[in-house]
């Protein structure tokens, strides 16, 4: 594995570590009961996530998308 992919790796399992929350709330970068700001931290995680995830090929990103049906008609 290469440095970049180590790191981007890293990267991903940091972001799961703070979305699974281990602390139980006691480390967090921002509060979540500030109005408006509050889940922030946890919004960025999610996209350093989804980023990682498709990095290595996993794309989740259009899983609840609306899906088009096939048109075999058409030429």
């Amino acid at each position: 594995m290469t440095m970049k992919k180590l790191l981007i790796a890293f990267a991903g399992l940091l972001a799961f570590l703070y979305l699974v929350n281990p602390t139980m709330g006691l480390f967090e970068f921002l509060p979540d009961n500030l109005p408006l700001v509050g889940n922030v931290d946890e919004a960025t995680a999610t996209m350093v996530l989804l980023g990682v995830l498709r990095y290595f090929g996993w794309d989740l990103t259009n899983l609840f998308s609306e899906r088009k049906a096939l048109d075999l008609g058409r030429a």
